[in-house]
């Protein structure tokens, strides 16, 4: 789940890190140029003096992009030149400059461009990688509910088998007396001590499985197993089978709506919706709005020349169109088929999902209703078992029967309660994979999950 939660925070900075292009962009730039050109004539015998000139310029700007599409260029600028002609100074000239301008798509990329692509995109990512969240907490409940029915099956089996370890203790101290007073063969004995022998390792079998299922639950529950090796758990729950009443249409329709898998597909589909609609903004022609707008100064001394900026003296603007459009527009075009086929493509492969889940919903009813009915034919052969041994050993009693027959009909008790124990497990874990299929699993536990 750690893990798995990383990849929500990953993409919310990849969603802000696409809202970056709209971000303006602040420049500053200062520089110094100089220039000696030498005098020519094409009069004889005259040359003019050589000349030197020097500027210095400093620049502000701040440009960017709308998210209209709208891109846009704001400067200032101060520059200064001076020189020398034949050795004279030339004295300074200050010409500042500020203004803007401006392009607006009409047509291609004006309702949809790259960065809006982009960004529509990534929020349907960050909101799969969410999902991916829930996914992954669904399957590590559902791991620990099975883990925790492993547990209390594998307990369960620890009290049967020390049961029967009990069971086949009294039975050879039972027998042994009939063989001492003679009424038993001593070969009798020796079975009622195989006995006991086959149930003392069936009940160390049985503790390695319990402690084998603690140690599943131990790393489901925790990131540092060393720490939670030193716990013990004991169930608290009771070995259960509740009945619950199936319906396929119910499952079937939490399992299409509520899925995380299937409402991720969804956001499949969406995704590829934007990209259609882009491809299809990009099949028109190029078709700009321009303009621009500016105003110049021009004196000797600075102060004046900032004074002319302020009082608008020189103004100039600028407004028009261009239009662009590729003769064959093959790009586009061919960028546009393929979207539209991947579209149908997803289109398929979500009705395939949607079979793939009713089928896997579908069966998943099927297991539990067996399971549920393996109960209640496990529960009557338990009964039935014990009935059979307790008649079985009354007979042996009287010396109706042998101490072979009684052994065999405890082995069937034991494997019949065994078989209940696991019969009643498995619907348990039946009913927790019904609701991993069906998308419930969070709320059957009253889980509210909230990552944003």
């Amino acid at each position: 789940i750690r893990i798995a939660r990383y990849l929500p925070e990953i993409g919310e900075l990849t969603l802000k890190g696409d809202y970056a292009a709209w971000d303006p962009n602040f420049s500053a730039s200062a520089g110094r140029t100089y220039r000696e050109s030498p005098g020519f004539s094409g009069i004889a015998d005259f040359n003019p003096p050589p000349t030197v000139t020097w500027a210095e310029t400093f620049t502000l700007g701040l440009n960017g992009v709308l998210p209209t599409g709208m891109s846009y260029n704001f400067f200032g600028n101060l520059p200064r030149q001076s020189g020398t002609r034949g050795g004279i100074e030339q004295g300074f000239n200050y010409t500042p400059a500020a203004g803007g301008s401006f392009t607006q798509p009409l047509l291609r990329n004006l309702w949809i461009d790259s960065t809006r692509l982009a960004i529509a995109l990534d929020k349907r990512n960050l909101t799969q990688s969410e999902l991916s969240v829930e996914q992954q907490l669904i399957n590590t409940v559902t791991a620990v509910t099975l883990a925790y029915h492993d547990l209390i099956e594998a307990r369960e089996n620890v009290k049967v088998q020390q049961t029967a370890l009990e069971l086949s203790e009294r039975a050879l101290m039972e027998n042994r007396k009939r063989v001492e007073v003679g009424a038993m063969a001593p070969l009798e004995e020796k079975q009622a001590e195989a006995q006991v022998a086959r149930s003392r390792a069936d009940l160390l079998t049985a503790r390695q499985q319990f402690d084998t299922a603690q140690n599943a639950l131990r790393r489901l529950l925790s990131d540092d197993f060393a720490t939670a090796a030193q716990m013990a758990f004991d169930p608290t729950a009771a070995l259960q089978a509740i009945p619950v009443v199936f319906s396929r249409t119910d499952s079937w329709f939490k399992g299409l709506a509520g899925r995380p898998d299937v409402r991720q597909f969804q956001i499949d589909l969406e995704k590829q919706d934007i990209t259609l609609k882009f491809t299809r903004n990009q099949l028109y022609p190029q078709l700009d709005l321009q303009g621009g707008w500016g105003l110049t100064g021009f004196d000797r001394d600075v102060g004046p020349a900032l004074g002319t900026i302020r009082d608008r003296d020189f103004e100039n603007w600028n407004i028009g169109a261009r239009f662009t459009i590729p003769l064959t527009n093959r790009r586009a075009r061919t960028q546009h088929q393929s979207a539209k086929l991947q579209k149908e493509r997803l289109l398929l492969a979500y009705k395939q999902l949607e079979q793939n889940v009713m089928v896997e919903i579908e069966n998943s009813i099927l297991v539990a209703r067996t399971a549920l009915e393996r109960v209640d034919a496990t529960k009557a052969a338990h009964e039935y078992a014990m009935a059979a041994w307790e008649a079985e050993k009354k007979k042996l009693e009287n010396g109706k029967s042998t101490s072979f027959v009684v052994l065999q009909l405890q082995r069937d008790l034991i494997t019949a309660a065994s078989q209940e124990i696991q019969a009643k497990s498995d619907y348990n874990k039946a009913l927790a994979r019904l609701a991993q299929v069906e998308g419930e699993t969070l709320r059957n536990y009253g889980v509210d999950l909230t990552i944003r």
